[in-house]
């Protein structure tokens, strides 16, 4: 069938456009022909079939889209002209560093000798991917001051988990049961929580100060021989550093329990401040944010986990050894009878791993430190530049990002956050996170990172700041924002609870997929 055309009205300013066409086309099945797709190479016997138990054949054939290779391949480059990425443009996402990652990266985690190492080579053939893990797990804990680090938590939130298991194993080998809550504090990431329920731990929250720090007195207040942990994120999600971390994390000890970074913000603090030094006991790092590796859309992603002496004995396994001669071999079982056992299959995120040795490797200790500075310096420029069009909440110094909000727009013109962040994107740009930190009204979590040069910041920073004008002359304008995206804004709330995953053909020229 030929995909109908639906016309869309939008903003006088951009004109008429079709939600079909150039910018939007028809899907593999509307363009599906049949007998186009029988041309495979090669191609399959006559008898291809019959070697197939007759009642495991199916009864019809599937019901595949027919197309050539041709037409699949354009229909797929064009859906990809259609996403936003790192590549094309800013991406201001607050708390996730979405950061222009250097591409020789990519040729390095692509060499054949690691891309193509079988997963269950023995040590004697892998030496190279070996040496490189145990290089970059001594890299990391100089970077974080921990004592030891395992490579193989697939994620940040993954790496989560495994560090408060390992905090469950330690206060279970004292015989501390009673420790079954964790700290966290209202700013923090909503995984911290997740992570210590999963876990089998209450979670303790404790409010932020009006300074946006945690709140001292509070903190002291939930800390009781029942707390196992506190998990906190610095910088904070609201981009602020803990200055009262020393404090802070005396009076964590001083209670018996346990100090876990988020070290999703690490981006902030390279070079700059060691959380294992600091007295942090288990952290985590994203090295797909801080070290390369452009992430969204799922994946891919590390999270290595660093620990101070107390939980050394309870790192997963197998660790990576370096013995007397030089070479390297994995950990043996039963070897370390302590540890919590693997937390994932083989070795972990190997490319994205190998993406971060690179980028480490590339910058140095000064070039480390240097990418904290430009990201701090390029979140404070930011900031300054939309002081006087949005409120910013906390007059501290941020680090490498800040929050914003509209809170006053949304009073004087009733144009809210997810006006502005929809109407960012007729300007061309991807939105910052939004409504995040929740403890924040109407907040915008801006992060532009390191990588930007000062037009671009200016450039997006003049947008925001129309935007905010726009509000104030055209309110209608911005709150039915987006008008040139392929389609108009969509209900989310319905689209995330009662999502319609299954294609079927339209029935009118106007009517939607029927239910």
């Amino acid at each position: 069938m030929t995909a109908p055309r639906i016309e869309m009205t939008i903003g006088p300013e951009l004109g008429p456009r079709t939600a079909l066409g150039p910018m939007l086309q028809p899907t593999l099945m509307e363009l599906s022909r049949p007998g186009r797709g029988e041309g495979k190479v090669p191609h399959p016997p006559a008898d291809a079939l019959e070697d197939i138990p007759v009642e495991h054949r199916r009864a019809m054939p599937p019901a595949l889209p027919e197309l050539n290779e041709a037409e699949v391949v354009r229909h797929f480059v064009n859906l990809s002209h259609l996403n936003y990425s790192i590549d094309s443009g800013f991406y201001p996402l607050g708390s996730c560093t979405m950061k222009f990652n250097p591409k020789i990266n990519e040729w390095a985690a692509r060499l054949f000798g690691f891309a193509k190492l079988h997963p269950l080579a023995p040590d004697a053939l892998a030496q190279g991917t070996l040496q490189l893990l145990w290089e970059l797990e001594e890299a990391l804990k100089e970077i974080s001051g921990m004592a030891a680090v395992t490579l193989q938590p697939a994620a940040g939130a993954h790496g989560e988990l495994t560090g408060i298991l390992m905090v469950r194993a330690y206060h279970e080998a004292r015989g501390d049961h009673d420790r079954r809550e964790v700290i966290v504090p209202d700013s923090s990431h909503g995984t911290n929580p997740a992570t210590a329920s999963m876990a089998g731990f209450t979670t303790v929250t404790v409010p932020s100060d009006e300074r946006g720090g945690v709140d001292l007195d509070a903190l002291r207040a939930a800390l009781s021989p029942r707390t196992a942990a506190v998990m906190l994120t610095n910088p904070s999600t609201l981009g602020l550093f803990e200055d009262r971390i020393v404090e802070l994390l005396d009076a964590v000890h001083a209670a018996g329990a346990l100090a876990y970074m988020d070290g999703a913000n690490l981006n902030a603090v390279l070079g700059k401040f060691r959380p294992g030094a600091a007295g942090f006991d288990v952290m985590h790092f994203n090295v797909h944010k801080t070290f390369s590796t452009p992430h969204g859309g799922g994946g891919p992603g590390a999270g290595p986990v660093g620990v101070g002496e107390a939980l050394l004995p309870y790192l997963p396994s197998p660790l990576v050894l370096r013995e007397p001669d030089g070479s390297f071999r994995l950990e043996r079982p039963g070897e370390r009878p302590e540890s919590i056992g693997r937390v994932r299959a083989y070795q972990g995120s190997t490319g994205v791993l190998v993406r971060a040795y690179a980028y480490i490797r590339a910058h140095g200790g000064t070039g480390l430190a240097q990418v904290s500075e430009d990201a701090v310096l390029a979140a404070n420029y930011l900031k300054s530049r939309l002081g006087g069009a949005y409120e910013i909440p906390f007059d501290r110094p941020c680090k490498h990002e800040f929050v914003a909000t509209a809170r006053p727009l949304k009073e004087a013109t009733g144009v809210r956050t997810l006006d502005v962040a929809k109407r960012l994107i007729d300007k061309g740009y991807h939105p910052p996170t939004i409504y995040f930190p929740l403890i924040v009204e109407e907040c915008l979590l801006i992060e532009p990172t390191e990588t930007e040069s000062v037009e671009t910041l200016d450039a997006f920073a003049e947008a925001l700041i129309e935007i905010a004008r726009e509000a104030h002359e055209d309110p209608d304008l911005v709150i039915g924002a987006p008008h040139s995206a392929p389609v108009r804004r969509l209900d989310e709330a319905t689209a995330a609870r009662q999502p319609d995953l299954r294609w079927r053909a339209m029935t009118g020229a106007e009517t939607p997929c029927p239910q």
